[in-house]
């Protein structure tokens, strides 16, 4: 049985008005006059209705919890790291691996004597990562560093330095330095090249070839050259360039040029998937060579590592010697300060995973790779990197074009609409301009990282054929339109309106992008 009970309203009038008038009383708006601070919830103080500072530092405070939410609330409105297809680096590590980095976070990775341990893990890491590109085991050495760029930078200094020294030894002039590299290089090795007052000498990729071509590379060699560049997976295919061709031209024709390996993508996947390549320590003209800790390394941004063959070729007075808190430090970095949790997080994954752990991965990375690059195929797209591990595991893919396989006459859509396309659908697939002399070749990247899953892959292919479909329906005009409005309203990027001051910035012309209309591709 159900008992009914008469609902006490609490609606009293003490003069006895009517119903009718206290209905009327309770429908009028009451807000409330106070600012609370936070006593009842995050969305009921007074900052849920204030905008959040942006140019000044505000006066008073606000509860942690309500900063908390408050940012997180607004990188809400970023982009899915785990849908973002353009970025090599990693977005997945173990809560363990989290915890450790996190409590890591105050510690100053440059003191070495307050925190001799962590400078231990670096030095353990250096070791392992320079056995697993067969160093010399007398004299190799290595540092942490940033990220690629810092490492790249690093060693463009050192190769500089020793060039400017052998020249100074034997009387000649220092001026006009020079580095031999693949126009398909990452915008850091532009900087380098430009800050350190070097001159750049592109080996142009061409519509077939996407690499540098070693019997070029080698011709350009003169007695103003520093060093050539050859990069361990570029970063719009994937492919390995020929470190060995190039190695064995220089030994060949008796030239006393280094290589450096750039292998920031590469280097931890090649060794684990073909071991056999030979590109690192093993040929002898190699003699520097950079790997980023946060991409295949597979750990959060930023860590970065550079190896020498023997400090034969990191002169000494590019190092220096420093006493800080009480300990005596050798120090090569573009910084001082900086956390250790990166290259905490390294160590764990290197001893966690160990090399069976990597190539599991590895494997696992290009069987997806493979499987995607097969059903792009069958929907008819040109296929542009490398299969079953011959390059680093993404697939890069275009349009067919001319009088190519599949090729649609008048196409009114290109690969910026798809990736457009996919960007409404929260996919960020990237679309670039290859490097110059390529005619304007344009491509899309898919990069597989250890949390892109076979079937996030097929969810990816389900997509992209929904596009293809509304694409073909669709005719110049509203693809304009279409494009202009997802640039507006739905890409991440242009949620927000980000106003730069200094505008004198935009449209250089002195990086390949600006010369040529090639894209700088997100690493």
């Amino acid at each position: 049985m159900v008992h009914l009970s008469r609902v006490q309203t609490g609606l009293t009038d003490p003069k006895g008005a009517a119903a009718s008038d206290l209905h009327h009383k309770a429908a009028q708006l009451h807000l409330a006059e106070y600012n609370d601070e936070f006593t009842t919830s995050v969305y009921g103080s007074r900052f849920a209705r204030e905008d959040l500072p942006k140019n000044c530092m505000p006066e008073g405070e606000m509860p942690k919890e309500v900063a908390y939410q408050m940012i997180k609330d607004q990188l809400s409105l970023d982009g899915n790291p785990k849908l973002n297809l353009a970025s090599f680096v990693s977005t997945y590590m173990e809560e363990e691996a989290i915890k450790l980095m996190t409590d890591a976070f105050p510690t100053n990775f440059i003191d070495y004597e307050e925190y001799p341990y962590t400078a231990d893990i670096q030095n353990r890491c250096v070791n392992m990562i320079a056995n697993l590109f067969n160093a010399p085991a007398e004299d190799a050495i290595g540092t942490s560093t940033v990220g690629s760029s810092e490492a790249i930078m690093l060693a463009v200094l050192a190769m500089k330095r020793r060039w400017k020294q052998a020249r100074q030894a034997a009387g000649k002039s220092t001026e006009h330095p020079n580095i031999i590299m693949s126009s398909a290089v990452q915008v850091c090795w532009e900087k380098a090249a430009r800050y350190f007052e070097i001159d750049e000498k592109y080996v142009d990729c061409t519509r077939e070839r996407f690499v540098i071509d070693p019997e070029t590379a080698v011709s350009l060699v003169d007695e103003n050259t520093i060093g050539i560049v050859s990069i361990l997976g570029t970063t719009y295919t994937g492919h390995y360039e020929d470190t060995k061709a190039i190695n064995d031209l220089l030994v060949a024709k008796n030239i006393d040029c280094p290589i450096h390996v750039d292998a920031a993508s590469g280097g931890f996947v090649a060794p684990f998937v073909v071991p056999d390549l030979e590109w690192d320590f093993r040929l002898p003209k190699v003699v520097s060579i950079n790997v980023s800790g946060h991409k295949y390394g597979l750990v959060h941004p930023g860590v970065g590592w550079a190896v020498w063959r023997s400090c034969e070729y990191l002169p000494k007075d590019l190092i220096f010697n420093i006493n800080y808190l009480g300990a005596e430090q050798s120090s090569f970095t573009l910084n001082f300060s900086k956390g250790a949790s990166q290259v905490i997080g390294q160590y764990y994954q290197l001893i966690r995973l160990g090399k069976h752990g990597y190539r599991a991965i590895m494997s696992n990375l290009v069987r997806t790779a493979d499987h995607l690059s097969d059903r792009l195929q069958e929907l008819g797209f040109i296929i542009m990197s490398e299969k079953s591990g011959d390059g680093l595991p993404l697939v890069a893919f275009r349009f067919p074009a001319g009088k190519e396989k599949g090729a649609v006459e008048d196409r009114v859509y290109d690969e910026f609409a798809l990736a457009a396309h996919l960007r409404a659908r929260g996919w960020i697939v990237p679309a670039y301009t290859m490097a110059p002399k390529t005619d304007g070749l344009k491509m899309l990247r898919v990069v597989c990282r250890e949390d892109f899953s076979r079937s996030r892959a097929d969810d990816l292919i389900s997509d992209i054929g929904l596009c293809l479909g509304l694409l073909a329906t669709s005719d110049k005009e509203s693809l304009d339109r279409a494009k202009k409005y997802v640039q507006q309203h739905v890409s991440s990027h242009s949620k927000k309106n980000h106003k730069h001051t200094v505008h004198e910035y935009k449209n250089e012309e002195h990086s390949l992008q600006g010369k040529t209309g090639k894209t700088h591709a997100i690493c």
